[in-house]
């Protein structure tokens, strides 16, 4: 009977330890997969946790971009500051000590006002000179015969005096006039009775263009209105017609392309031959469209070079140059044979060139901070926006200083003052740590992008700390853009260029735009192959400067 039991319980001792082996086994399983699920688990937390970063990351960027667009729609379109938000503006820049110098003398009173009256706002022009330079036409208003003698005596009364009561302006539109050269022809008699007639012809004039009713001012009339007014063809068609006179618009383009690229490109080409001589030169360009060019379709962009000269002191000179696309090359071309000081924005296309000092354009790192600024300003500590862009407003502030200068002095004062602002920027950058995609991280970006050409302007007191003469020069050539709209052909793209080139290059040079436009048509005919008689018609020359000089009030 014992062993009976004894054998019963080890067999459930058997099947005891079997049973925790399997309990074992499966608690293994389960173990296993559960530690299965956390892991996926824990995976699927992190790839929300990724999702829910990038979604917070996504919202963040359409706000700035909302932000961004309400203040290019709504906001001041001028990335400049008011004045009194400069003091203070650098917190980590110690101005005080800086700017301390213990060997300047203080000013004297009368320095001091001196400078207080410079920076005065400009009064506004009186009448005269608001109407200085203009002819004078006086209108004479007498007393009349039968109010003569005194209405006590009956004497005759005798002049006192005469006095200005009233001004006023006249204009005189424009008017079209008719006009036939009659030449004169000769005959001799006695040959003539001989059965050996000869005859002589008086000489005329040469033909701007033959069989053409053009002529050097109604040319220049054409040019001045699209090229200065920003008058396209279509509606200078209906103000001849106003004048009586039908002229088709294509008749307009025709006599601009024509006179363009026959009488206007020599002078062009010789400006672009006195451009390349020049030691400080400004580049950009900007899009065009132009609808039947080979290989291309309508809709696709082609582009306007600008190149002008900088600061030197010599006259200055304006360039426009068509290309079909927004190759470097294009620029390495047009410049080749200059070596001197390239300013420009950060658009790769000009490394290309060769044997150039490279200078950055201030105004364009300036706009990358100006995009990535907050909608509301913070107070303390600033954004790195707001550093990034008070720091380009000091270095503006100071340039505004040495805009009197002599170049060799400004260099002096630039490198006393503002190379030390380059070195705290710059120092300032490195511990900026933007997301990327954003709009600070693109400021940071290009400032990194243009530190290798930023401070090449100090090398230089003739150099600019922007490139904004060239906006100035793709400023006339979009508002006529925004008129016309387009160029109909590649030849008419280039006669685009080579005119606003003339024309703004004789703007700067304080001339009379139509009366030098009608002075190179007319004495080009004659001129065109004289390389001295081109040279005479240059805009700083004297013989257009006593002939076209706008009058100066």
């Amino acid at each position: 009977m014992e062993q009976e039991n004894l054998a019963e319980f080890v067999q459930l001792q058997k099947e005891t330890i079997e049973y925790m082996k399997q309990l074992t086994e499966s608690q293994k399983i389960q173990l296993e997969q559960l530690s299965k699920t956390n892991a996926e688990l824990t995976q699927s937390n992190i790839g929300l946790i990724k999702t829910v970063a990038e979604l917070n990351g996504t919202i963040a960027g359409l706000n700035e971009t909302i932000e961004y667009m309400k203040r290019k729609l709504f906001g001041a379109s001028s990335e400049k500051s008011k004045p009194h938000e400069f003091p203070g503006q650098l917190d980590i820049f110690n101005e005080a000590e800086a700017t301390s110098d213990v060997a300047v003398e203080e000013p004297s009173l009368k320095t001091a006002i001196e400078g207080y009256l410079r920076e005065q706002k400009k009064p506004k022009s009186t009448r005269e000179e608001i109407l200085a330079g203009l002819p004078i036409i006086q209108i004479p208003c007498g007393v009349a015969e039968a109010d003569r003698q005194c209405p006590y005596c009956n004497t005759n009364m005798e002049l006192l005096g005469k006095q200005v009561v009233r001004e006023e302006l006249r204009i005189i539109p424009a008017k079209i006039e008719r006009i036939q050269y009659v030449q004169e022809v000769l005959i001799c008699p006695q040959c003539k009775a001989d059965d050996v007639p000869v005859i002589i012809k008086a000489e005329t004039p040469s033909p701007l263009l033959k069989h053409s009713l053009a002529s050097p001012s109604t040319v220049a009339y054409v040019m001045y209105q699209k090229y200065v007014n920003a008058l396209p063809l279509y509606r200078q068609e209906a103000d001849w017609k106003q004048m009586g006179v039908k002229l088709p618009r294509a008749t307009l383009a025709n006599w601009i392309i024509k006179c363009g690229m026959e009488y206007l490109k020599p002078i062009y080409d010789r400006l672009h031959g006195h451009l390349l001589k020049r030691e400080v030169i400004h580049a950009d360009e900007t899009p065009c469209q132009v609808l039947k060019e080979d290989g291309k379709e309508a809709t696709s962009k082609s582009y306007m070079w600008l190149y002008g000269t900088g600061n030197d002191g010599l006259p200055p000179i304006r360039m426009y140059e068509y290309q079909p696309s927004r190759g470097g090359y294009h620029a390495e071309k047009f410049l080749d044979g200059f070596s001197g000081y390239l300013t420009c924005d950060g658009f790769s296309g000009y490394n290309k060139l060769k044997n150039v000092i490279r200078c950055g354009c201030l105004a364009h790192m300036r706009r990358y901070w100006f995009d990535a600024l907050p909608s509301k300003k913070s107070i303390n500590p600033k954004v790195p926006a707001e550093i990034g862009y008070n720091f380009c407003n000091r270095l503006f502030e100071l340039e505004k200083e040495y805009v009197d200068l002599e170049p060799d002095t400004r260099k002096e004062r630039r490198l006393e003052t503002e190379a030390p602002v380059w070195k705290a920027y710059w120092a300032w950058l490195e511990t900026v740590h933007a997301t990327g995609g954003t709009r600070l991280a693109k400021a940071v970006t290009y400032a990194w992008n243009q530190k290798p050409y930023m401070e090449n302007y100090l090398l230089d007191g003739r150099c600019s700390v922007s490139n904004n003469i060239a906006e100035n020069i793709a400023r006339p050539y979009a508002v006529g853009r925004k008129n016309f709209l387009f160029h109909d052909t590649v030849k008419g793209a280039e006669a685009s260029s080579i005119i606003y080139s003339l024309v703004e290059t004789a703007k700067l040079n304080n001339l009379n735009i139509y009366a030098y436009l009608e002075t190179v048509l007319l004495y080009m005919p004659d001129y065109k192959n004289e390389p001295d008689g081109i040279e005479e018609l240059m805009p700083w020359s004297e013989k257009i400067k006593q002939g076209c000089a706008m009058v100066q009030k």
